[in-house]
């Protein structure tokens, strides 16, 4: 079997969740099936993250947008590479492909047009969602396979497209090997440095989508803050200082600026350390299909505090405190405990690190395996493409 794995994003430098599950699929499925032959198309960039291998082809594919490189640049380079099945890897898929494809839904959160977790949100992420929004239900319906991430999307995909129930799995996230508690002393303190990280700290992961609260986080911190003699510093990552000066000014907290440290951007790699620096790793998140940084942090050994929504449970279990993400003053209590005593942090750093053992790439990279052969068996569900829709792919 030829398979073709869209990764578009891959060789960007700023990867997200989902660039990431592509990578770790990619970095395993060559060695768990030496009999079969890979092909990722991806689009140029700087972070070259990915080298050939004896069956693993990569596949640089150009074309000046999103839309015209999944809808017209990759079915084109399918064909030319001779796939015989295609896996769409980040929520979208070209609605004419000339072999069947597997399509992982990561979420299908843009589909909820009226839904507050829409708004707002960067000018990308908004034409991103229109995009989403126009062509995931023709996606669903062509696919051989769906797959998603997490029992609890998979309950919303099927109550959202009925006509997918017969064809969606589960095929769960993982936390990558490098995701470990840092011990190296000379590695703590150049990450330290870099990022001007103060001793004590609570860390989150900043981001413009709704979704992730950062308003309701930063009002936590300030009740936190508010309530504390001594309160315990946040650093945000990737957030803008004019962004968190605005929230501070409608929160009539300027005056707690100086508790607030904002690094700029994170190097993926400098996560780990970061994380076995950190003493808690806030993640109150309104909305995830799954919630890779609760995983990644809790192989660090961070204790953690998320939230009580969507799939973050399933993912936290009993390993982290959870917490109503829409009642700040829940999220301040949580960081209050967390903060103030060191065995609740180190009993949650233990059960984190037992949680985060339990998920394993190898086992995704298996499933998904299945899913491919499901998808080219001759009951397989799916539409390879519709002949009304087929463009001249040669």
């Amino acid at each position: 079997m030829r398979i073709g794995i869209e990764a578009q994003r891959l060789f960007r430098a700023r990867k997200h969740g989902m660039d990431i599950v592509a990578l770790e699929l990619l970095r395993r499925l060559p060695a768990l099936a030496p009999e079969h032959e890979f092909v990722a198309f991806v689009r140029p960039g700087e972070d070259r993250c990915l080298a050939p291998e004896a069956n693993l082809e990569v596949v640089e594919v150009e074309a000046r947008s999103y839309p015209t490189w999944e809808q017209i640049a990759l079915p084109r380079a399918a064909k030319a590479a001779g796939v015989d099945l295609l896996h769409c890897t980040a929520n979208t898929a070209p609605l004419a492909s000339p072999v069947p494809v597997v399509l992982t839904l990561h979420d299908i959160i843009f589909m909820e047009g009226g839904s507050p977790l829409l708004r707002g949100g960067s000018a990308y992420q908004r034409l991103g969602n229109q995009y989403r929004r126009a062509v995931v239900p023709g996606a669903v319906r062509r696919a051989a396979r769906v797959t998603t991430v997490s029992t609890y999307e998979s309950g919303r995909i099927a109550e959202r497209f009925p006509e997918a129930s017969g064809v969606l799995s589960v095929v769960p996230n993982a936390v990558s090997e490098t995701f470990a508690p840092e011990t190296n002393p000379g590695r703590l303190r150049t990450v330290r440095e870099r990022y001007a990280l103060p001793e004590r700290f609570v860390f989150l992961l900043g981001n413009t989508d709704p979704k992730k609260n950062i308003p309701g986080a930063v009002d936590a911190y300030v009740r936190y803050a508010r309530g504390t003699d001594s309160p315990v510093p946040l650093v945000v990552a990737d957030l803008a200082p004019e962004a968190l000066a605005a929230h501070l000014r409608a929160l009539g907290a300027m005056d707690l600026a100086d508790l607030f440290v904002l690094p700029g951007y994170m190097a993926h790699a400098d996560l780990p350390a970061v994380y076995s620096l950190c003493d808690a790793f806030l993640y109150p998140s309104l909305r995830e299909s799954f919630g890779l940084p609760i995983l990644e942090a809790m192989a660090c050994g961070a204790p953690v505090i998320t939230s009580d929504a969507a799939s973050m449970p399933e993912v936290a279990g009993a390993a982290a405190l959870l917490t109503d993400p829409r009642q700040p003053a829940e999220i301040a209590a949580a960081l209050q405990q967390v903060l103030g005593s060191s065995p609740l942090r180190r009993a949650l750093s233990a059960r984190g690190r037992r949680r985060a053992a339990t998920f394993s790439w190898d086992h995704a990279a298996r499933l998904m395996l299945a899913e491919y052969e499901a998808a080219l068996a001759p009951e397989a569900s799916g539409v390879a493409v519709p002949a009304a829709l087929a463009p001249a792919l040669g």
